[in-house]
């Protein structure tokens, strides 16, 4: 049974509950009045004290009809009392109401998030992108089916969501339509071809970054929209030959890639329009005199590439820096120059 079923149907009980318990009352309340010549608001504080079996005094003395009536109301409202915990014991039991709570409050999240990244897929190539963008703060959502993969994430208390991320519904309530990107890496290519048609469909000016399990695959994702496609066996197999040709080169790319070690990083930088490096070439920009980095590359607006830019080359507004220097470094260069309010220099 749905969410929206089982609360519908709670709802309803509840409703037939209080129902019941105004009509005690108000039986109650009729019964002395007629039996005893009760007041009304003598005849409901009588019913309220006798139904709540608080023991007060009566309010006047009652005769032997009166009694009788008294019993009866007490054996009703025993009756509904066990009713109703049994009713809420269950409930409590089945675990339904903590779920209802939990998923309520996991729609609150995901009502607040956006920018984020949706993951779908929790498997070893999912765990590691997830801790990576935790790495750098940036929000993620896991859409993931496995119940045991569930339980790891509830563990981690990492924010996801039960179900197939083939199935729009699913998407739509990760936030897709106000996510930055979407990373679908889940086991099957004909799943995540699929994953990424719906995203795409739901948002135009989606990132989709998307695996390739098998040959071939990695053109079909494209086809479907997806904004970079990796095949991770290709990827190893690359990264193992440099290994064996080139294995210092691939050691230091690996320390400056990774943020681990030497306190080196490689990090891209984007220059905003009010940026005071916006029409300064690179020699008197004094990023490598005053901030000890290493501008390797620049990526214009549309896209051209300029490797090891030549010291008169002028930054624009809307340039990506890929930069190597230390942590530090590149984070006084992001707060002085660029302005970055974030710790993580890639929201610049």
């Amino acid at each position: 049974m749905g969410d929206d079923s089982w609360q519908s149907v709670t709802g309803r009980r509840l409703i037939i509950i209080a129902i019941l318990f105004v009509l005690l009352m108000a039986f109650g309340t009729a019964g002395y009045m007629y039996l005893q010549s009760y007041s009304f608001v003598e005849a409901f504080y009588m019913t309220a004290i006798t139904l709540s079996t608080v023991g007060f005094t009566e309010v006047r003395p009652l005769d032997d009809t009166g009694r009788l009536f008294t019993v009866v109301l007490i054996m009703m409202g025993v009756g509904f009392v066990a009713f109703s915990l049994a009713y809420f014991s269950q409930i409590l039991l089945d675990g339904n109401l903590l779920e209802a709570y939990r998923r309520r409050r996991l729609k609150q999240q995901l009502d607040q998030l956006e920018n984020h990244y949706v993951v779908c897929g929790y498997g070893q190539m999912g765990q590691i992108i997830v801790r990576e963008l935790q790495k750098f703060k940036i929000p993620v959502v896991v859409i993931e089916k496995e119940d045991a993969v569930l339980l790891r994430l509830k563990e981690k208390g990492i924010l996801h969501l039960a179900g197939d991320a083939t199935d729009e519904t699913n998407l739509v309530n990760a936030g897709v339509q106000k996510a930055k990107g979407l990373v679908t890496v889940v086991n099957k290519d004909s799943e995540n071809v699929f994953i990424v048609l719906t995203a795409r469909d739901l948002k135009r000016d989606l990132l989709i970054f998307a695996r390739a399990s098998t040959a071939g695959a990695d053109k079909r994702l494209l086809k479907a929209g997806a904004t970079r496609v990796v095949s991770p066996y290709a990827i190893g197999a690359i990264r193992l030959a440099h290994n064996i040709v080139r294995p210092t080169v691939t050691d230091f790319l690996e320390l400056a890639l990774s943020g681990e070690g030497l306190e080196l990083s490689m990090e891209e930088l984007s220059i905003p329009e009010d940026s005071k490096l916006v029409g300064t070439d690179l020699i008197r920009s004094g990023i490598r005199s005053h901030y000890d980095i290493i501008v390797v590359a620049i990526k214009r607006a549309d896209g051209a590439m300029i490797f090891n830019p030549a010291s008169q080359e002028v930054f624009r507004a809307g340039d990506i820096l890929i930069a190597i220097g230390s942590t530090g470094n590149l984070t006084r260069f992001g707060q002085e120059l660029l302005g970055c309010r974030f710790t993580t220099l890639r929201h610049c």
